[in-house]
C-alpha cells in the first residue's frame, strides 16, 4: 500500500512517500480503507521530534485522523462490518492515517454521518473530541454559562465554538480581525480581535476558559475567570500558583480516542449544529506541501490528504 513514513526525526525532508506492506488486523482490530486523512499540527510536531517524547518507535506512519470504509474486521469485532463507512481518531502505536489502509480499534472509530462526505468527516474527530473533552468532561460547561475560547478560528477552536453554542453557552471568541465574520458564523456571541485589543481588559466573569493558543494568551486568561471557574488548555501546563491566586481550577488535557463521544457528536452533525471547514485537499504524495501549509499557521480549516 502507499503510505508516508518517517525513519528519523526532522524537517519535511524526512517524509517518505513509498509502498509498504499492508497491515493485518488482530482479532480485536479493524482494517480501514482510507479515502481521506486530515493533517494536524501534532503530525509535524511528532515529525520534528515529539514522537520520541511520546515513546513512538521508528519508522512511523504519521496521521491520526481518518475517514474511509472498513476493509476487514478481526474475529472478535461485532459492531462493525466490511464496507461500513467510518471515521475516527487512531493511535500511532500501530500505523497512522497517512496510508491507504490503517489499523483501528473499535473504540477509536464511529459510523460516518450520512450528511458529510469523506473529506468533511475526516476533519471532525480531533477538533471535536479535543473540544468535547476539554469543555464538557474537564470544565463541565453548562447551559447558560459564559466561556472564553482563544484561537477560535483554528481547527480546534472553531469546533469548540460550535459545540459550546450547541450546549447553550454564551461564547466569547478571540481571533484576528480578518476571521471575525467566520468566527461569528460559527455562533460566537462576542468577538475580540486580539491584534487590536487585550481580551482580558474587556472580558470578565467567565465560567470557563478554553485555551488553544498558550504562552502569554494562557497567562492573561486567568484574570477573565470568576472564582471557582475552570481554565483548560491544550498547549502547555498552566501555572498552579496562578490558579490558586485566582481561586480557579486549571488543567492541560490531551485528546483521547472515543468512538462513543463521536457517536454523540454525530447527532449534532445530523442536526446541522456542527460543520467542518476544509482549507485544501492534496494527494498523499504532496504531504510535504501539506505540512508546509500547516506549519505556516495561515490556513483556515483542515488540510486533507487523499491516500488513494
Amino acid at each position: 500500500m502507499k503510505a508516508v513514513t518517517i525513519s528519523r526525526y526532522g524537517d519535511q525532508s524526512v517524509l517518505t512517500y513509498a509502498h509498504i506492506e499492508r497491515p493485518k488486523p488482530k482479532s480485536d482490530e479493524i482494517l480501514t480503507h482510507n479515502y481521506a486523512a486530515a493533517v494536524n499540527p501534532v503530525d509535524w510536531k511528532i515529525r520534528n521530534g515529539l514522537g520520541e517524547m511520546f515513546g513512538l518507535r521508528l519508522p512511523i506512519v504519521l496521521g491520526c485522523e481518518i475517514a474511509g470504509t472498513i476493509e476487514e474486521v478481526g474475529n472478535d469485532v461485532r459492531d462493525f462490518h466490511p464496507g461500513d463507512p467510518v471515521y475516527g481518531y487512531v493511535s500511532l502505536e500501530r500505523n497512522g492515517g497517512y496510508a491507504e489502509y490503517t489499523i483501528a480499534k473499535p473504540d477509536e472509530i464511529a459510523p460516518k454521518p450520512e450528511i458529510l462526505d469523506f473529506d468533511s468527516v475526516a476533519a471532525v474527530a480531533v477538533g471535536a473530541l479535543t473540544s468535547w473533552q476539554a469543555m464538557f468532561d474537564t470544565a463541565n460547561l453548562q447551559d447558560g454559562q459564559r466561556i472564553l475560547i482563544t484561537g477560535a478560528s483554528g481547527g480546534v477552536g472553531s469546533m469548540a465554538v460550535q459545540l459550546a453554542k450547541a450546549k447553550g453557552a454564551f461564547v466569547i471568541a478571540t481571533a484576528s480581525g480578518k476571521n471575525e465574520e467566520f468566527v461569528r458564523s460559527l455562533g460566537a456571541d462576542e468577538f475580540v480581535d486580539y491584534t487590536r485589543e487585550k481580551f482580558e481588559e474587556r472580558v470578565h466573569d467567565v465560567d470557563v476558559v478554553f485555551d488553544t493558543v498558550g504562552s502569554d494568551t494562557l497567562e492573561r486568561s486567568f484574570a477573565t475567570l470568576i472564582r471557582g471557574g475552570c481554565l483548560v488548555t491544550i498547549v502547555m501546563p498552566p501555572s498552579n500558583e496562578e490558579a490558586e491566586k485566582y481561586g480557579i481550577r486549571a488543567s492541560m488535557i490531551g485528546v483521547q480516542p472515543s468512538g462513543l463521544q463521536l457517536r454523540e457528536i454525530n447527532q449534532l452533525i445530523a442536526a446541522g449544529k456542527l460543520k467542518t471547514h476544509i482549507a485544501t485537499v492534496l494527494p498523499l504524495s504532496e504531504v510535504g506541501k501539506a505540512h508546509q501549509l500547516s506549519e505556516s499557521g495561515r490556513t483556515r480549516g483542515k488540510i486533507i490528504l487523499h491516500p488513494s
